[in-house]
């Protein structure tokens, strides 16, 4: 097993700030509601969240890709967020991954495949499995 940590401190009321920030001390990051509802300068739960997603994603997927024989140059992917804040309380209702590879030894098909099998079996694309909608909007090979 492994245990890896995120931090967050808050200072004040609801119009207070905070600080994120992870274990390894790389991220360190102001936030607050004015950087999550009205871009102010500063990181938000969606946007971290979605760095995560990416990121799991894209690691994923370099992985199925090297398993099944292609050299794997670059992966890119990029993963939105959507925060629903009509209701009585914010809610992620949809997360929309694209992704864009350049591999070698592979077929478009079969990167669409591949790019589908990591949104849905990424430790991260689980985890977020209570998301309404996840949708990968494309996989494209250069």
């Amino acid at each position: 097993m492994i245990n890896q940590r995120g931090n967050a401190v808050w200072n004040g009321d609801i119009k207070g700030s905070g600080e994120v920030s992870t274990q390894s001390g790389v991220v360190k990051a102001p936030y607050s509601v004015g950087a999550r509802f009205e871009g102010q300068k500063g990181t938000n739960p969606e946007e971290l969240i979605g760095a995560a997603h990416a990121g799991c994603y894209t690691m994923f997927l370099t992985g199925q890709l090297t398993k099944a024989g292609a050299q794997v140059k670059q992966i890119r992917t990029e993963s939105k967020v959507t925060l629903d804040t009509s209701g009585d309380v914010p809610k992620v209702v949809k997360i929309v991954l694209t992704t864009e590879g350049e591999v070698e030894g592979i077929t478009q098909e079969e990167f669409q495949k591949q790019a589908e099998n990591a949104k849905e079996h990424c430790p991260i694309s689980q985890l977020l499995k209570a998301v309404p909608e996840m949708e990968l909007a494309s996989a494209t090979l250069k």
